[in-house]
């Protein structure tokens, strides 16, 4: 790098804060103030003894305006090459076409760009070079760097909302002796001084109602979770989870919460509820349906289903929808599958999807009024589960009993079985309060106000084969 590059820069604008400021100067206007911009030339205009430069940073674009008389270097100037980085200072003004510029009185190079970012009209359009390749990827697409924003800016509202009504953000172990709190693969490391296996968490679950067993009523972890399974447009193996935790509340409540978050951050990040997703129209302001899980397969499968219809029925309605029935599922597994073929994703919604098998649902509390079901709901969204809800269980017989259900199947050979955590029992045992419990995946939810169509558009760096390296 050459030595003359700075090691700092004092910017005293953003293209925003310009944009703001002097909204109202006039076209051939000069406003008397000096501003110093930095950020990317990502466009160049040459008319003799001037120049005009399209400046690009993280806020917006401003353009600066250069000539032979009043800049200085104006001759390097021209030889800048695009996407290099540059300071300007000068005057603030608006052209005569009214674009407002600064008027460049100096100027200097910040860093080189020895790579181009593609096409400047078309962008990067290989999606394999614009995930890999995202710090590239971010300036030839502006949308790309406006979705991630997106993101941010939901997380941040998410925060401000629960904060606002009395939770507390915690952090839980990312190394787990026991992966639980989810039906799923774990990734396995090993510590090498203890000399032990340890799991990358599959979910936040369990810790965080240790804590409210330990008199934290209400607690939420925003954090990554990590799960061995495959990549599809809704799904990579590291990912982030907000989990949430109160005291005194059922899964009532957390619908009530739920519909009032989702719609409160959409208003915030969007500037309303009403969304346009796939070219179809979303409305997110309360109520939200709620229906149960059994009543939806009906309307819009035509499938009537119940537990208590025996086995073999079950089995035949299954292959009748599709679904390709593998030997140790019982009736709720099957009521569940059919639901997940045929109707979960012709739910446009939003609708909480209500009351799940307990086969399929080893945390949650036995419904109040339907036997052999929990109070669980699902929050569906453009056809995708949002997330996920609970009346807890509290009671640790019980716990103990599903853990040892799942251990079963864990022996026959399901690898997404849960593992038996003795310790969350014995914790139970000192004493969990009715709580309600709500899972909210972060990546949907920026896909749902980003418009993104897959979960690798909200992610920075999503997983990726490696990059084969041909060596000369």
């Amino acid at each position: 790098m050459p030595a003359e590059l700075p090691y700092r820069v004092e910017v005293t604008a953003s293209a925003a804060e310009l944009a703001e400021r002097y909204s109202a100067l006039a076209a051939g206007e000069a406003s008397g103030h000096l501003a110093t911009v930095g950020g990317r030339a990502m466009l160049r205009r040459e008319m003799g003894k001037i120049a005009f430069f399209t400046l690009s940073e993280w806020t917006g674009s401003v353009q600066l305006f250069a000539g032979a008389q009043w800049t200085e270097r104006f001759g390097e100037l021209l030889h800048v090459s695009l996407g290099d980085w540059l300071a300007a200072t000068g005057e603030v003004v608006r052209t005569k076409t009214g674009e407002l510029s600064v008027r460049v009185q100096r100027w200097e190079l910040l860093a080189e760009a020895r790579r181009t970012f593609g096409d400047k009209w078309r962008g990067i359009a290989d999606t394999d070079t614009r995930y890999r390749q995202r710090y590239a990827d971010m300036w030839a697409n502006p949308r790309s760097r406006e979705v991630l924003l997106t993101r941010s800016r939901a997380v941040s509202s998410l925060r401000r909302f629960l904060e606002g009504r009395g939770f507390v953000e915690v952090e839980t172990p990312v190394f787990q002796t026991v992966a639980g709190g989810a039906a799923a693969r774990p990734f396995v490391t090993h510590h090498n001084a203890l000399d032990m296996d340890l799991y990358l968490r599959i979910a936040l679950e369990l810790h965080l109602k240790r804590l409210v067993v330990g008199g934290m009523e209400k607690v939420f972890e925003i954090g990554r979770v990590f799960r061995n399974e495959g990549l599809s447009p809704r799904h990579n193996p590291e990912f982030t989870m907000l989990e949430l935790y109160q005291a005194y509340a059922d899964y009532y409540d957390m619908m009530a919460l739920t519909e009032e978050m989702v719609s409160h951050v959409a208003r915030e990040v969007t500037g309303g509820t009403h969304l346009v997703y796939s070219g179809r129209a979303v409305e997110l302001a309360p109520p939200w349906r709620r229906a149960s899980l059994l009543e939806l397969v009906e309307e819009h499968a035509g499938i009537e289903l119940s537990l208590d219809m025996g086995l073999n029925e079950l089995r035949k309605r299954a292959a009748a929808a599709g679904v390709a029935v593998e030997d140790p599922w019982g009736p709720g597994k099957l009521v569940l599958e059919i639901y997940e073929k045929t109707t979960e994703p012709n739910l446009w919604g939003p609708v909480f999807v209500m009351d799940y098998p307990k086969e399929v649902s080893p945390l949650a509390r036995d419904h109040r009024s339907k036997a052999g079901f929990v109070e669980r709901f699902e929050p569906i969204v453009a056809g995708r589960e949002l997330g996920n809800a609970f009346s807890e269980l509290t009671d640790p017989d019980e716990q103990r009993a599903n853990f040892e259900a799942q251990a079963k199947l864990r022996a026959a050979g399901d690898e997404e079985a849960m593992a038996f955590d003795e310790d969350y029992v014995r914790a139970l045992e000192y004493g969990l309060p009715p709580t309600g419990g709500l899972g909210i995946g972060i990546d949907r939810l920026a896909m749902l106000l980003s418009g993104a169509e897959t979960i690798r558009e909200v992610i920075a760096f999503p997983t990726l084969r490696p990059e084969v390296h041909e060596r000369q």
